[in-house]
């Protein structure tokens, strides 16, 4: 399977997992708290039935003088949804209704010697679990009774059923919904890790494909040169070539580095207050030797004061860079000029020659690593890796790096650096 693939289903699996997790630990301990609520509401709910009870009878006492027949008119008279009420003498025997169990006439008894008037009991008969609740209340008679509410559990066990089949079923539902979205989160968050791989296998190979050539050059040179005595002559030329190819090498090698530490965040910035003018300016002395050896013209344009904040040997790298690229795809007898303006808070490097262009197709790929649009006039173009390293130097210096071109007519190049305060 592939790695990527292992990792998102891995990852996938880690979201499930944890809210799963998450839902358990949220599910017992609002089961638990909903559940002592509901316990609460139900003995809460017996207690006033009774209560009322009590209330009805002191009401029938009043209009009818006879207390007895007025708490029995009370029970009779007096209905609770879902609640059974009943009446006990001040002994604990029952007056209404007609009959009752042995557990709670037990408890009549017992409240009505001064015990505690909640109960829960479990009735032997038909197995129900009941919640129970009695009062003892004296009538303006002086008579003592018992009022007694009673709650069949079987509602609480109801509701809970109830609770727990809301809560299982939104628990899947959201389960399923994190699942689907724990799959696009982690295709979203691994999409730049695959980019990353992808990245790094072509750079590997590229950079392998373009160490290679100098690697077989310096392999066949010696190779020749050791197969038999030559002259001092044809030594130093293939000693020449050993140490042309060398440095090409060495050139690859920096550049790489330069790029590989970019990407891990080790090349920290030296800022300092600096003047892009100068910088550029010596680049375009480093450079005129190559310009005069390709038979190309390098001229200066307009040169203003440009303060700008940044490092000046990275500054001064990306202006050869640009000026390299400039003179190696314009022909003998061409052009290449450099300009610095500074306006509106920003100061910008313009890099033009009368090259042989940039193909529309092409354009959109030069900064790309080992990019190569093809030789200029024959010569090798180099590594590909210039415009990559200018990108980074511009990125990192908070720049814009533009490029406008016109096959046959030339190119443009533009960094436009933030001016320094």
């Amino acid at each position: 399977m592939d790695p990527l693939r292992r990792l998102r289903l891995r990852l996938t699996a880690w979201y499930a997992g944890t809210f799963a997790f998450i839902l358990l630990v949220l599910g017992v301990g609002l089961f638990s708290a909903i559940a002592t609520q509901i316990d609460r509401e139900l003995k809460a709910s017996v207690r006033h039935a009774a209560r009322e009870l009590i209330g009805a009878a002191r009401v029938r006492e009043m209009e009818a003088r006879q207390a007895r027949g007025a708490v029995v008119d009370a029970v009779d008279e007096l209905h609770i949804p879902d609640r059974s009420l009943y009446l006990f003498d001040g002994s604990g025997n029952l007056i209404r209704p007609d009959t009752a169990d042995q557990l709670l006439r037990a408890v009549a008894r017992e409240v009505a010697a001064g015990g505690a008037g909640d109960r829960a009991l479990e009735e032997q008969r038909e197995g129900r679990s009941l919640e129970v609740h009695a009062e003892r209340f004296r009538l303006a008679d002086g008579h003592w009774y018992v009022a007694m509410a009673v709650a069949d559990r079987v509602e609480l066990e109801d509701r809970y059923a109830l609770l727990i089949a809301a809560f299982a079923v939104a628990a899947l539902a959201a389960l399923g919904l994190v699942t689907g979205g724990g799959m696009l989160l982690a295709r979203k968050s691994t999409a730049p890790v695959q980019l990353a791989f992808e990245q790094m296998r072509r750079f590997m190979a590229d950079a392998a494909h373009e160490l290679r050539t100098p690697i077989t050059v310096l392999r066949s040179r010696a190779g020749v040169a050791q197969q038999k005595a030559r002259g001092a002559e044809a030594y130093a030329e293939a000693l020449a070539d050993i140490e042309r190819e060398a440095a090409r090498m060495g050139t690859i090698v920096d550049d790489l580095l330069i790029l590989a530490r970019a990407d891990a965040g080790e090349r920290a910035l030296r800022r300092e207050r600096c003047f892009l003018d100068d910088v550029v300016l010596d680049a375009v002395h480093a450079a005129q030797p190559l310009a005069e050896r390709r038979g190309v013209r390098l001229e200066v344009g307009t040169f203003e004061e440009a303060a700008v904040s940044g490092e000046p040997e990275l500054l001064r790298q990306a202006a050869l860079i640009v000026l390299d690229n400039a003179l190696k795809y314009t022909p003998a007898g061409g052009t290449v000029t450099a300009s610095v303006t500074a306006a509106e808070g920003r100061c910008t490097l313009v890099v033009r020659d009368s090259g042989i262009g940039i193909a529309p197709d092409v354009l959109p790929h030069v900064f790309e690593r080992f990019y190569r649009g093809g030789p200029a006039e024959g010569r090798e173009p180099g590594a590909g890796l210039g415009l990559a390293i200018a990108r980074w130097i511009a990125d990192a210096h908070g720049a814009e790096i533009t490029i406008q071109s016109e096959v046959g007519r030339g190119t443009a190049v533009s960094l436009s650096f933030p001016a320094a305060v």
